[in-house]
C-alpha cells in the first residue's frame, strides 16, 4: 500500500463486550490524563487501575467498639473469620479485607498491596504504620464468592475516648482519610449502633464525616434491638434518628434496621416480627449488590468525573489569578482565602451544581502546600473529551447495561449466608437466662439465600 493510502485507513473502533470495559476503557483514555494533568489525585484519590473495576462488590462495616460489627459479620458468613476475636471490649484495632479463598488463612497488609488483582494497592501512602493494622482473611464461603467484606477496627465512645489526643494520634496513621479512601470504592456501608449505647463520641462523628458523600451506599443498623422492650425500642430509635440528623446534617432519612444480628435466641421476644421483616430486608438488599454492581461502578465513575471536571476549573482559575513576578506569596494567601467566593464565581460561569464541588476548607488546608504557579490552565481538547464522556459515552453504555441486567437475572445475586422463613423458630422464654446458650433446634432456621 502507498504512502498516500495509509493515510485514509481508519483505525477499527474498540468493541466493548461489557460495561465493566467500556468504564475501564474511558476512564483510561478520557478521565485519567485529565486527572495527571491538574494533580487531581494530590487533592483527592489516587488513580484507579483494573482491579477497582473488576473486584467483587465490597461492604464496608464501621460502628463503635462492641456494637457486635465482627458477630455481624460472622452472622452473615455464617462461618468463623481466621484471625478474629470477639469480646466486650475493643477486639478488632484492624482493617480486615474478608475474602474468598481456596485456603483459609490471614494475609498482612505489606504483602496484600502488592497482588495486582486485588484493589488495595492505592493503600500504600498511608504507611507502614497502618499496613500493619491492614490484613486479609481468606476462606472459603458461598457468601464471598460474590462479595467481600471490609471489617473496621472499633470506635472508641465517649469514656475510653478521654484517654487518648484523638483519632489519629491513637492509631499513628490518619484513620478518617483511610475510611474515605474505603467509603469511596465499596458498594454498601454498614453504619452499626448498639442499643444501650447510642451516644456518638466525637471520634466517631469524625468517623461519620469521612462518609459524607457517599450517603447512597450506606445503611443504619440498630443492633443489641431484642435487649429492650417495646416502648425503650421506641424512643432509642428516635433517639438515633435525632442524633443521625444532626451528624449528617441533611433532609434525607436515613434507612435503619432494626434487629438482633447474631445466632442467638431473642431476650425479648415482642418485636420478633418486626426483627424478621428488617432483617430480610437489609440482607435482601446486600444479596443484590453483585447485580448492581455495574450500575454503582458506573454511578461512581460519574461522580469522579464531575469532580475531576470542578477541580480543572478551579485549579486554572488559581493559575490565571496569580502574578508572574512579585507578590506571589500575598496573592496565594488572599485566593485561599477568597476560595468560597471563587467556588461561586466558577459555579455561576460554567452552570455547575454545587454538589460537585469538593469540601471548601478541606481543599483551603491542600492549597497551603501547593505552588499555584505549577498549576496548569484550562486545554479545551481534555475538557472536550471529559463533556463528551458525560454528555455521551456514558449513554452508550445504558443499553448494555440493561442487557446484562436481563442476561443475569437472577443468577448474578449472592449466594449463601442467612435467611429465613415466613417466622424464626426461634426460643419462646419471654424471660431467657442471660447467659445466652449455644443454638439448637430453638435457634434460628437457616435455608440459605
Amino acid at each position: 500500500m502507498s504512502r498516500w493510502g495509509r493515510k485514509n485507513v481508519k483505525k477499527a473502533p474498540e468493541v466493548i463486550r461489557t460495561v465493566t470495559e467500556g468504564l475501564k476503557s474511558l476512564y483510561r483514555k478520557k478521565l485519567m490524563p485529565l486527572e495527571e494533568y491538574y494533580g487531581f489525585h494530590d487533592f483527592h484519590s489516587p488513580s484507579l487501575e483494573d482491579a477497582d473495576f473488576d473486584n467483587k462488590p465490597m461492604v464496608l462495616v464501621v460502628g463503635q467498639y462492641s456494637t457486635g460489627k465482627t458477630t455481624f459479620i460472622k452472622y452473615l458468613l455464617e462461618q468463623d473469620i481466621p484471625g478474629s476475636r470477639i469480646g466486650p471490649e475493643p477486639t478488632t484495632d484492624c482493617f480486615t479485607a474478608i475474602m474468598h479463598g481456596e485456603v483459609e488463612g490471614v494475609i498482612p497488609g505489606n504483602a496484600l498491596i502488592v497482588d495486582p488483582n486485588k484493589p488495595f494497592r492505592k493503600l500504600n501512602p498511608f504507611g507502614n504504620t497502618f499496613l500493619n493494622r491492614f490484613q486479609c482473611a481468606q476462606m472459603p464461603n458461598q457468601v464471598l464468592e460474590s462479595i467481600s467484606i471490609i471489617d473496621s477496627p472499633g470506635i472508641l465512645s465517649g469514656a475510653k475516648q478521654r484517654v487518648s489526643r484523638g483519632m489519629k494520634s491513637r492509631k499513628g496513621y490518619d484513620f478518617p482519610a483511610v475510611l474515605r479512601w474505603f467509603a469511596e470504592r465499596v458498594d454498601r456501608i454498614i453504619l452499626l449502633f448498639d442499643a444501650h449505647k447510642l451516644e456518638i463520641s466525637d471520634e466517631f462523628a469524625e468517623a461519620i464525616g469521612a462518609l459524607k458523600g457517599n450517603e447512597d451506599k450506606l445503611r443504619v443498623v440498630l443492633n443489641k434491638a431484642d435487649m429492650v422492650g417495646t416502648q425503650q425500642l421506641m424512643r432509642v430509635y428516635g433517639a438515633l434518628m435525632w442524633s443521625l440528623g444532626k451528624v449528617f446534617n441533611t433532609p434525607e432519612v436515613l434507612r435503619v434496621y432494626i434487629g438482633s444480628f447474631w445466632s442467638e435466641p431473642l431476650m425479648v421476644t415482642d418485636n420478633r416480627k418486626l426483627f424478621e421483616l428488617e432483617e430480610e430486608d437489609l440482607f435482601a438488599d446486600i444479596q443484590n449488590l453483585p447485580r448492581n454492581a455495574a450500575l454503582r461502578k458506573l454511578n461512581d465513575l460519574v461522580k469522579r468525573a464531575r469532580l475531576v471536571r470542578v477541580h480543572a476549573h478551579i485549579i486554572s482559575y488559581l493559575k490565571q489569578e496569580m502574578p508572574s513576578v512579585f507578590r506571589k506569596d500575598n496573592k496565594k494567601k488572599n485566593l485561599i482565602y477568597q476560595l468560597p467566593v471563587i467556588f461561586s464565581k466558577i459555579q455561576l460561569q460554567h452552570n455547575i451544581s454545587a454538589g460537585d464541588f469538593p469540601d471548601c476548607t478541606k481543599m483551603q488546608e491542600q492549597l497551603m502546600v501547593h505552588d499555584f504557579s505549577k498549576f496548569k490552565t484550562l486545554k479545551p481538547h481534555l475538557m472536550a473529551a471529559l463533556d463528551e464522556l458525560l454528555a455521551s459515552d456514558i449513554a452508550t453504555l445504558m443499553p448494555l447495561l440493561r442487557q446484562e441486567e436481563l442476561e443475569a437475572g437472577s443468577s448474578q445475586a449472592c449466594r449463601g449466608g442467612p435467611s429465613w422463613g415466613p417466622a424464626w423458630a426461634r426460643s419462646t422464654r419471654a424471660t431467657p437466662s442471660p447467659r445466652r446458650t449455644e443454638r439448637g433446634s430453638m435457634g434460628r432456621r437457616r435455608t440459605g439465600w
